[in-house]
């Protein structure tokens, strides 16, 4: 199991994250990028950041759930965001998918995603505690 860390000589967080997250011996897995489509791939709240931020959120819940991984596993996001103003916004939302100790978070204001009605694009990497690990079918070996 991962624990958070905020060291007391460094300033400290001030929204949903922490400053670090040390990894435990858990099964280790990152995440792609998630953006707001649903399962179809039709995107969910074309330039809504409120309305992507949650689909976003709720595709990282599913794909962690795959292994058999929950919220509180994830160690590490990136944001990515057309409007940074606007996802400074959504912090009620991020508390209704975390709580602390919060992963550590990095945000960055990109000028578009692929396509032009996504404003937010999430990665994450996550300690899944290996009594609880599932692998997902079909899991492949990479770099063979």
């Amino acid at each position: 199991m991962a624990k958070s860390c905020n060291p007391d000589n460094v300033w400290q967080p001030f929204g949903a994250f922490s400053m670090m997250v040390l990894q435990g011996s858990g099964q280790i897995v990152h995440l792609k990028g998630q953006v707001s489509l649903d399962v179809s791939g039709a995107i969910i709240g074309p330039g809504d950041m409120r309305a992507q931020v949650r689909q976003v959120l709720s595709n990282i819940k599913t794909v962690l759930a795959a292994a058999g991984g929950r919220m509180s596993d994830i160690i590490s996001l990136v944001h990515y965001t057309t409007d940074i103003q606007a996802f400074m916004q959504t912090g009620d939302i991020r508390q209704e998918f975390f709580a602390d100790p919060y992963p550590v978070t990095t945000t960055v204001e990109v000028s578009a995603l692929y396509n032009a009605d996504l404003v937010i694009e999430i990665t994450a990497v996550a300690e899944i505690p290996k009594d609880r690990f599932t692998a997902p079918a079909p899991a492949q070996a990479m770099h063979q």
